[in-house]
């Protein structure tokens, strides 16, 4: 294919690249420049599946609270979740507590040099370790992402799907080849500010493009039809009834396990439906009278519905309110003061019904 071979036009590529980075590179980030390894690993871990724009604040705010990786690895979980909320993927958040703690307890504090080292970190894959070698370290690892890909299938003009092993593959060695292996830090930041603010997934500047003169898609007119994915993305639809049961000052709260969305996440107690239920069901769910101990357990309100939407699925959610007489506490829950709530990690679709409540004036 073009470019595994082609001298004149890699050279033209690379070059091109590192000069539109010195002269017309204005794309400002926090960590953008930073050598500090943990600094760049905690930014590539909030980006990943996180636009920048979502991201900075987090970024800024865990730096803030956990200045260096022992911190980090010190710090209660709660906590860190608590900070992670509303980014989502809380995966990511879980492999960032224990990596802290592996840097800690197995090197000492101090962040592997290594790409492979670095590769066997929870929680990293080889972008993120090229990411961190390179920034940190100067190595030659190329870094490959989502604006990777789409420069590289534009200026090549290659179709091979970016999700297969084949695009996967060849891309990857493309931008091997390509990486500038005296500067790879710099190159490495250039082509993914490239990507973000030229050659952008929708309506790419590609006439004031400093590489459009040898760019096969723009030659082509094919900017438009580049990068190809094979792979459709399919998205379930899931209906969470949140039963919030109240006893005087206290709610019944569970934290959520493995297996499933938001681990480690607390919510209230759960029913979930197999489709959408009307108010007659949602008043009469089993969760409900489990709870109240009677037939006819006295609800307080039904609330409207909330929607979240995540990569693969959109969860749709109720929330019913009642009073306990007395308290009951179902296995995995417990019960906790509503002063309490504003301090714990919950699901974006609870947060928001939390807010629209006025959970910290206890108003419910």
């Amino acid at each position: 294919m073009p470019g595994l071979n082609d001298d004149k036009r890699n050279w033209h590529f690379t070059t091109m690249l590192l000069k539109w980075n010195r002269q017309s590179n204005t794309r400002t980030m926090p960590w953008k420049g930073e050598k500090d390894p943990y600094k760049i690993w905690l930014s590539e871990i909030i980006l990943q599946q996180t636009r920048v724009e979502q991201g900075w604040d987090y970024y800024n705010r865990f730096i803030a609270a956990f200045p260096t990786v022992q911190q980090l690895a010190k710090a209660p979980e709660n906590k860190v979740f608590k900070l992670w909320e509303g980014l989502g993927y809380y995966s990511r958040c879980k492999n960032l507590i224990v990596t802290a703690k592996k840097i800690t307890e197995e090197y000492n504090g101090v962040f592997p040099h290594s790409y492979e080292d670095i590769l066997q970190l929870k929680g990293v894959g080889p972008y993120t370790a090229a990411a961190i070698a390179s920034f940190a370290f100067n190595s030659p690892y190329a870094v490959v992402d989502g604006n990777v890909f789409r420069v590289l299938a534009r200026y090549f003009n290659n179709d091979t799907a970016i999700d297969s092993t084949a695009g996967k593959k060849i891309f990857t060695e493309l931008a091997g080849i390509l990486l500038d292996k005296k500067q790879p830090g710099l190159y490495n930041q250039a082509i993914m500010d490239f990507g973000a603010v030229i050659c952008k997934p929708q309506q790419p500047l590609c006439s004031n493009c400093v590489l459009n003169k040898n760019c096969l898609a723009y030659a082509g007119d094919r900017a438009s039809q580049l990068p190809v994915k094979e792979k459709k993305l399919t998205v379930k639809n899931r209906w969470f009834y949140y039963v919030i049961a109240q006893h005087k000052n206290d709610v019944l709260i569970k934290k959520r396990t493995a297996g499933d969305i938001w681990e480690n996440l607390y919510e209230f107690v759960l029913y979930e439906a197999v489709s959408a239920l009307d108010n007659s069901a949602v008043k009469n769910l089993t969760a409900v009278k489990n709870l109240s101990g009677t037939k006819q357990p006295v609800i307080n309100w039904v609330s409207s519905a909330y929607k979240q939407k995540l990569t693969h699925q959109t969860i749709y959610g109720q929330f019913i309110n009642i009073t306990l007489s007395k308290k009951t506490t179902p296995e995995g829950c417990h019960w906790v003061p509503f002063s309490q709530l504003s301090k714990l990690a919950f699901p974006k679709i609870i947060t928001l019904y939390l807010k629209d409540k006025n959970v910290s004036l206890n108003l419910m």
